[in-house]
């Protein structure tokens, strides 16, 4: 069974590597570019666990998280934040369950993530 993870990032480059990364782990990947077509997108999927970046045209990723924590259908799904930096303010007040940063080891990261949200049998 394969897990669906939803990747927001306007930038091609971050989505692309990440995505690789993922489909390499067994997820089936679906992508966008901003936070609004994250929303048009979650009207017909489900994902398992959600990536996005903070800085966004049109929607950013701090209204996009408000936007899924509002609504019952999305509350649920894990967050996990791709930043260039740290956020200002506290990590639990954007809602993620935790922050990936793009100019750090990202694959460390990511696999310290994900083991912590879908821990091996």
């Amino acid at each position: 069974m394969s897990l669906l993870a939803l990747l927001i990032d306007d930038s091609m480059l971050i989505r692309h590597t990440v995505g690789r990364f993922l489909q390499a782990r067994g997820f089936s990947i679906e992508t966008a570019t901003d936070g609004a077509a994250a929303l048009e997108i979650l009207k017909t999927i489900r994902p398992d666990i959600i990536f996005t970046d903070l800085k966004m045209p049109r929607l950013d990723g701090y209204a996009l998280i408000d936007a899924l924590k509002a609504n019952p259908e999305t509350a649920g799904i894990p967050v996990l934040v791709l930043a260039a930096k740290p956020p200002s303010g506290d990590l639990k007040e954007t809602g993620a369950h935790s922050i990936i940063y793009k100019d750090l080891n990202v694959e460390a990261q990511l696999i310290q993530a994900l083991e912590s949200l879908f821990p091996l049998p």
